[in-house]
């Protein structure tokens, strides 16, 4: 079975230059694909290839992707020398030392301890180089998420197919009871006319006409075989490939419409109560298609 759960979590982990990177991606149930990047300071040139990467995997559902990283960036630290800054701070030196007649013991390591002197800087990291490792986390984070929604995925599947089997039960058991309720009703037809005319001989034609009419109001022919045919659909999309969830959800409406007409074409006490049966078992199931793929 290929149905996928639209709920599921999964963590990748990849390391590169002494920085590791972590990959957490938590999903649940949504109409669309509702995607939200979560990314370090300084990685933002990365997120579109991200979103790419997590769309080809994820069709619908909320995401939410979080990456970190952590680890050595002493590659990325250097220092900037304000040698006119400092020039100035030891001409000042000198004369303030001259002015006041004092020694001028001013040391190096004095005057790089000055403000910005010496100024640490933060270069930026080649964005091409770091995409491997990060691509390597999140792929593997996609992995495990996809194989937590495949597992579920498909026990909510083989959960519908029990309970499509039920329903379909229950439209063969209408489909029978409905040329004995005909029968039934008939006959009641019959003993009503005869009362009405007082054992006046009945005309068989006009009686074969009402017959006819009783029996038109009650055929639900076309609502059976719409059923057996949505019925067949439905075992399709689950088995299908693509992600089927809104078909499912489109499906189930349309079961919906037809147990609908044909409980009102049939106004039947006994058949009533498998509509409702009927009714039931699509609640059911309509509940674990909202989260389906």
């Amino acid at each position: 079975m290929a149905s996928k759960s639209m709920t599921g979590f999964g963590r990748g982990e990849a390391e590169a230059g002494g920085r590791q990177w972590v990959v957490e991606i938590r999903c649940v149930n949504h109409r669309y694909l509702d995607l939200k990047i979560k990314m370090p300071k300084g990685y933002a040139g990365l997120e579109e290839q991200v979103r790419k990467t997590v769309a080809a995997t994820m069709q619908r559902g909320r995401v939410d992707v979080l990456l970190s990283v952590t680890g050595d960036f002493s590659d990325l630290q250097e220092i900037d020398v304000n040698s006119s800054l400092a020039a100035t701070y030891r001409g000042s030196l000198k004369n303030l030392g001259t002015a006041l007649d004092l020694q001028d013991n001013t040391t190096l390591s004095q005057l790089a301890s000055y403000p910005d002197v010496l100024v640490l800087k933060k270069r930026e990291e080649d964005l091409d180089l770091v995409w491997p490792s990060m691509e390597q986390a999140l792929k593997q984070a996609l992995a495990a998420c996809d194989t937590m929604r495949s597992q579920e995925g498909e026990a909510m599947a083989a959960d519908l197919l029990q309970r499509l089997h039920h329903f379909a039960e229950v439209v063969q058991e209408i489909e029978i009871g409905v040329p004995e309720l005909l029968q039934r009703r008939e006959e009641n037809l019959k003993e009503r006319l005869q009362k009405l005319l007082d054992n006046v001989q009945l005309d068989p034609q006009r009686l074969a006409q009402e017959v006819a009419i009783l029996a038109d109001k009650t055929d639900v022919t076309e609502e059976i075989v719409r059923l057996d045919s949505h019925i067949n659909q439905f075992r399709a999309f689950l088995d299908s490939a693509e992600a089927a969830g809104r078909k499912l959800d489109f499906l189930l409406q349309e079961f919906l419409r037809e147990v609908n007409t044909m409980a009102s074409k049939i106004n039947d006490a006994a058949i009533a109560h498998l509509s409702v049966e009927l009714k039931g078992e699509l609640e059911k199931m309509r509940e674990q298609v909202q989260n389906i793929e």
